[in-house]
């Protein structure tokens, strides 16, 4: 038997080290070659590393939100045949040296599961659900099994969580479905039970540097926040005008261009909101490009990407770099120029705005404007109550530099611009 060392690839662009945000393997898993076994993170993307060989883990040399060189070996496979010469773990504390691995009882000597043909999900009876077992595993341990054997096991009813696994690192195997079955065992009875577990989650990858980018702007800059209720009836019906008579090749037009355009002519006249502050060297650095950064909601975490020079942008160009960048920022491919020189943001929570909302503002940033969701509301015409389109923007300023006054005449010029779109598109 040999031993194959696999080391932190480069993940290009002068990246040095990764932080290692998730292991999909565990000492003792069997893998084939292009396995997935680990997936890093670095400022740009996060990155999957594969198995380049088949064979057993022994060694894991690092822990979920340890950050890792390039270069460093991360796991070591047992392999047929000879391997090249092992790589000692930086910590030997961590896991267990390799002559204890190798005292250990070898679970790849069992013959694999996934050699034997699953039998079909219909082999399985539903299993009545009665007298309960008792769980072999502490609650909140998730069973190890294949995709295939949970398929089977959700089909038939049966909680994975009862059956004691005869696989490698103890793998819960076809045989070990079909033995459960066999046996009549039954699932917990529904109803009412007490839970005592406690799950502990470890803040690491794009959830950690989201905590750290808000413990930063809440404690180093004193917020005002200001909620102000837009009419946007006039609006709502020149948006769906415009996406009825669009070309084919434009995007559907949403709110969040409309309010760009407005946001910069709004900053042309108040210079200072469009500013980023550097509170170390008491320097308010006011931008004549106007980034916009938008605060977008992936798998991940909450995400910033940028629609740079939003001033050079019509409408229509606004809405394909909204897109463009949204789609981006979902699949992970987004780029760190993509992702950072945003002067002031927008975020929103679409329909999910709720009334009003106290959002964070983007450190360094000086100002950030939060959209909340539309609401048809009766208002008073003067004569008679009339149904219109209501919807309130919350926004946030750094009060160290934006005077309450500067930031209710941002609003309100916000406002009026939304409340009478056709003056969006009026120069001068």
């Amino acid at each position: 038997m040999g031993e194959h060392v696999i080391k932190l690839p480069d993940v290009g662009e002068g990246v040095a080290e990764a932080e290692l945000v998730e292991w999909h393997v565990k000492i003792g898993d069997l893998v084939r070659e292009d396995t997935v076994i680990a997936a890093v993170m670095t400022d740009k993307a996060t990155v999957e590393i594969p198995s380049p060989v088949d064979g057993e883990i022994i060694w894991l040399g690092a822990e979920i939100g340890e950050t890792v060189a390039v270069g460093s070996p991360i796991v070591r496979i047992k392999i047929a045949g000879d391997g090249p010469a092992p790589v000692e773990p930086k910590s030997e504390a961590r896991q267990p040296a390799p002559a204890a691995v190798e005292a250990a009882p070898a679970p790849a000597k069992k013959a694999e599961p996934a050699a034997k043909p699953p039998a079909p999900a219909a082999a399985l009876k539903p299993v009545p659900r009665a007298t309960t077992l008792g769980l072999p595993r502490p609650e909140g341990e998730r069973p190890v099994a294949s995709p295939a054997v949970r398929l089977r096991a959700k089909e038939a009813g049966i909680d994975l969580r009862q059956i004691p696994g005869t696989g490698p690192a103890g793998r819960v195997t076809h045989e070990d479905l079909d033995g459960f079955a066999a046996r009549g065992a039954a699932v917990p009875v529904a109803g009412l039970q007490a839970r005592t577990g406690v799950e502990e989650i470890k803040v690491i990858g794009l959830r950690r540097r989201i905590a750290e980018k808000m413990a930063l702007a809440k404690s180093r800059i004193p917020h005002i926040t200001y909620v102000e209720e837009i009419d946007v009836t006039a609006l709502e019906e020149l948006r769906a005008r415009l996406n009825a008579t669009k070309k084919p090749e434009r995007p559907k037009l949403t709110l969040l261009p409309f309010l760009m355009r407005a946001l910069v002519k709004a900053v042309a006249e108040q210079p200072q909101l469009n500013a980023i502050y550097d509170d170390d060297a008491g320097i308010i650095h006011r931008h004549a490009g106007v980034h916009i950064g938008m605060a977008a909601q992936t798998p991940g975490g909450l995400m910033v990407p940028v629609v740079k020079h939003a001033e050079a942008r019509d409408l229509w160009d606004c809405a394909v770099e909204v897109n463009r960048l949204a789609e981006a920022a979902k699949a992970g491919t987004a780029t760190r120029e993509e992702l950072t020189g945003s002067t002031i943001t927008i975020t929103s929570l679409g329909a999910m705005g709720g009334v009003a909302t106290t959002p964070v503002i983007n450190y360094p940033e000086v100002a950030i404007v939060g959209v909340n969701k539309i609401m048809i509301r009766p208002m008073w015409d003067g004569s008679q109550f009339v149904p219109r389109k209501m919807m309130n923007l919350s926004s946030s300023f750094d009060h160290r530099v934006i005077d309450g006054w500067d930031a209710a005449v941002f609003v309100q010029r916000l406002k009026a611009l939304l409340e009478a779109p056709a003056m969006i598109f009026v120069e001068g």
